[in-house]
């Protein structure tokens, strides 16, 4: 296979015959890359985005990315990959199932959005361009940036997200198996609406957590089985703005930290990395979904990347957070990706190019092993229904070069 930093696979692909020849011969370039082989050769492609390292499957890892090869993609299907070599038994030598996740940014249904829903009577309206897609995966989740009750009092005034409980119809058609709630507008219209919204999503099949009752009830994770492979995923809100959640009160689970919410509270560090090490033992796959960071920027705040790696440390397998906005960087610590910043995703929010842009990422497993994150670019339309964009575009590229910065 021929493996790349992220940012050089977006429109690469080659012949079976040109990579036949590569394996056989000792040709030191390739389309302008310089070739590399060996032990090692992944780890210099994931750092020289000029090389590409030329290794059988086993190698692979998330940080880099593979070139399709006569229209196969060897990851999602390797099966049909064209060019095979005979390697040692070993973890991810062999593809085992393939079992692929996708992961939204913010779903906010209310406002201008909801009132587009209503409008036209039709409760799907905002997954018409992403459903097929979105419910092709083993797992999907996403960000319920709203209520799904307004019968309490509006505490952000024109900024509350409230939406009608039909608008889950478009959630359940776009194929979503969970929803996290741990944000800054799930409190929007008090406790009983919070309250109120878990009950009604889980009542309609969706795994929830983030939000509930009581603190043991918001940081109680989403389990849910796909392909094969128990996924278990934490959420949380270092925004504030929801109310925090008690030991008899009901509410989000909070992480106090810059740029919002204070200087970085150790206690609430230390007990999202207990939740994340009580939920290991039971998850194949354990992610942690962050609501963080400061708004309108690409750039992650320092606490960011220190709160990713301890939860990493403590057993994530995955860290992949929201709330700015604007798309920001995905890092790999220790083998394991980190998404600072997905974008919105269902959102009625025009005022930049910015925010309307956003990526949806895939995570590709191999059976239990992790074998590669993809950012898929999106562009927020009319509506705030978004669209997938294709890579290789101006637009596309532009956004996966911000990712992948």
């Amino acid at each position: 296979m021929l493996a790349v930093h992220p940012s050089g696979a977006i429109g690469a692909a080659a012949g079976r015959a040109e990579v036949e020849e590569l394996f056989r011969g000792g040709a030191g370039s390739w389309q302008g890359f310089r070739v590399v082989r060996g032990p090692g050769a992944v780890a210099v492609a994931m750092a020289d985005r000029g090389a590409v390292a030329l290794v059988t499957a086993d190698a692979l890892v998330p940080g880099v990315d593979v070139v399709p090869v006569d229209g196969h993609d060897p990851l999602r299907a390797p099966e049909a990959y064209p060019v095979t070599a005979e390697v040692g038994v070993g973890a991810g030598a062999r593809p085992g199932r393939v079992v692929t996740s996708l992961w939204t940014g913010d779903v906010m249904l209310g406002r201008r959005v909801g009132a587009a829903m209503a409008g036209t009577g039709n409760w799907e309206l905002p997954f018409a361009q992403t459903a097929d897609r979105l419910s092709a995966a083993a797992l999907t989740v996403g960000n319920l940036e709203c209520t799904l009750s307004k019968e309490g009092r509006a505490t952000h005034g024109g900024d509350s997200f409230g939406a009608d409980p039909r608008a889950l119809a478009g959630v359940r058609r776009a194929g979503y198996d969970i929803l996290t709630l741990g944000n800054n507008h799930l409190g929007d219209y008090g406790d009983a609406a919070l309250v109120r919204t878990v009950a009604v999503a889980r009542g309609e099949g969706f795994a929830t957590t983030g939000a509930g009752e009581s603190i043991a009830a918001a940081r109680d994770p989403a389990r849910v089985e796909a392909g094969g492979l128990r996924f278990v995923v934490l959420a949380f809100d270092a925004v504030g703005e929801s109310p925090e959640a008690g030991p008899a009160s009901p509410g989000v689970v909070w992480l106090r930290m810059p740029p919002i919410t204070g200087p970085l509270a150790a206690a609430d560090l230390a007990a999202v990395e207990q939740s994340v090490r009580a939920a290991r033992a039971s998850a194949d796959v354990l992610v942690v979904v962050p609501h963080w960071g400061r708004e309108y920027s690409h750039r992650p705040v320092a606490d960011q990347y220190t709160v990713a790696h301890r939860l990493v440390e403590a057993g994530a397998d995955a860290v992949i957070g929201m709330h700015q906005h604007w798309v920001q960087p995905i890092e790999v610590y220790r083998g394991r990706p980190v998404v600072h910043g997905l974008g919105n995703f269902v959102f009625d929010m025009t005022f930049s190019e910015q925010v309307q842009q956003a990526v949806v990422v895939e995570l590709v497993h191999w059976g239990r092993t992790l074998k590669s994150i993809r950012a898929l670019p999106v562009r927020i339309g009319t509506g705030g229904v978004p669209r997938f964009l294709d890579p290789a575009g101006a637009e596309g590229r532009g956004i996966l070069a911000t990712v992948w910065g």
